[in-house]
């Protein structure tokens, strides 16, 4: 079997030079070809062999602790159809829970539970009860002063999302946060649909409950079987990004699952991971070159 080891260097760096790629090279435990897609911020390395684990553990420490990332699939469907992303941490800089926290000053508390939520330590669900009960009596307009002034958009996402539907694929942003949140970011990254939690309201404030049922793991993974069945994909076709034990199922189930400066068990359980690069790499990794990706 033909794999494809894409590797991608850091953000805003290009370090991928011919002395480099002669040590990866050199270090294929097969004949391996060498292709530039992005100068020397990105390339791909061809070679016949049967364990994408094995060849990556390999080509990771021929790497030597460069700052470059790679991603090991098979070649024959590396091109995907259908997207998935988790947005807090992951397309957006911010945990927008604890950005609402902060307005009352309980960001440290609440971003204490969404971390170690995010780790696996706690259930997702009864810790999301549990900060939204902190965020009772929030102005609703506090979310538009968030999203104006302290959201940041992750660098590349913008451009893998636009440069995946123009070659007519889907998009979904599906997250264990808040449809406040989801719609407008949604909207200016570009993704086709978002899907996420509903915060309830008293008046023009902030109840400090959310609707059930809550969007956690589960419902992520069934977003991906659904959609993948919408639109009549195997499953090869899939690509799911995110950063938190609640993508793990997702992530699992997509034909190439990424960890996106990920918590550790998330990193390790994922097909591949970002440590790095920019979300630019998710159009390379799929075999794009530099002057095909949509400008943004």
């Amino acid at each position: 079997m033909t794999l494809v080891a894409t590797f991608v260097s850091a953000h805003g760096q290009a370090l991928l030079d011919e002395a480099l790629l002669a040590r990866l090279r050199a270090a294929s435990p097969a004949p391996a070809r060498i292709e530039r897609l992005d100068g020397e911020i990105a390339a791909d390395l061809f070679a016949e062999a049967g364990d994408a684990r094995k060849l990556e553990a390999t080509l990771r420490a021929a790497l030597d602790g460069a700052a470059v990332d790679i991603l090991v699939q098979p070649a024959a469907t590396r091109r995907k159809r259908l997207f998935l992303a988790d947005m807090d941490s992951t397309m957006i800089g911010q945990e927008c829970i604890d950005e609402l926290a902060a307005y009352v000053g309980l960001k440290e508390k609440v971003s204490a539970i969404t971390e170690r939520a995010m780790r696996g330590e706690l259930e997702f669900e009864p810790a999301l009860r549990e900060r939204v009960a902190l965020l009772k009596g929030i102005p609703l307009t506090v979310v538009d002063e968030i999203i104006a002034e302290r959201i940041t958009l992750t660098p590349g996402g913008s451009a893998l999302v636009r440069t995946m539907r123009a070659r007519g694929g889907y998009t979904a942003l599906v997250s264990g946060g808040f449809t406040v949140f989801t719609g407008p970011i949604g909207r200016m990254i570009g993704f086709d649909e978002d899907r996420s939690n509903i915060l309830l309201g008293e008046g023009h404030m902030l109840k400090g409950e959310v609707a059930e049922p809550i969007l956690g793991k589960q419902a992520k993974l069934d977003t991906l079987v659904e959609l993948r069945s919408r639109f009549s994909l195997p499953n090869e076709a899939t690509l799911a990004v995110g950063d938190g034990a609640n993508d793990l199922a997702m992530l699992g189930e997509a034909g190439l699952g990424v960890a996106f400066r990920a918590k550790p068990a998330v990193a390790a359980a994922a097909d591949a991971r970002l440590d790095h690069a920019d979300l630019t790499a998710l159009l390379y990794a799929q075999g794009y070159r530099g002057e095909e990706i949509v400008k943004t």
